[in-house]
């Protein structure tokens, strides 16, 4: 049996829950506002493995988020150019975008479209934007209309 990206992910996130129980962990603080990303790592994306969980030693406040990092070096790479990391649309599906409706993603089904990340609820919304890349564009577009309903909510 073969196990998906997201099967892996999972796994990975299962493995770090249950580590934390072999014994006593160092103390870290816990994280302020929100978890950006469901915890995993914005850089990460761009890289040739792909989403990998990011650890709380490596964290990061901005844009209403904590953003969790898999090593210093994403972590300050993602500080120097947020923008050029961080989901676009809000972190919000980009396909609900163009339906004109805030619909909440899955951190693990994305695609980087002309060099920024975007995310989806599910594979099928994924395949119609990549399909045609100037949906993206057309999402950015109608973003700042549908921003204003998140009321301070993900940039």
């Amino acid at each position: 049996m073969w196990l998906t990206r997201r099967d892996c992910a999972a796994l990975a996130l299962a493995v770090f829950a249950l580590a934390g129980l072999a014994g006593p962990a160092p103390a870290e603080a816990p994280s302020a506002g929100r978890l950006g990303l469901a915890g995993f790592d914005p850089v990460s994306y761009f890289l040739p493995e792909g989403p990998r969980a990011g650890l709380p030693r490596y964290e990061l406040p901005g844009r209403g988020r904590t953003w969790r990092f898999a090593s210093a070096a994403n972590r300050a790479a993602f500080a120097r150019d947020p923008d050029v990391y961080a989901p676009r649309l809000g972190g919000y599906d980009a396909a609900g975008i163009l339906d004109g409706r805030l619909v909440d993603a899955d951190p693990l089904v994305f695609a980087v479209i002309a060099g920024r990340l975007y995310l989806f609820r599910d594979a099928e919304r994924r395949a119609r934007v990549v399909a045609d890349p100037d949906l993206a564009d057309r999402a950015e577009a109608l973003w700042p209309g549908l921003r204003r309903l998140t009321d301070g909510g993900p940039e």
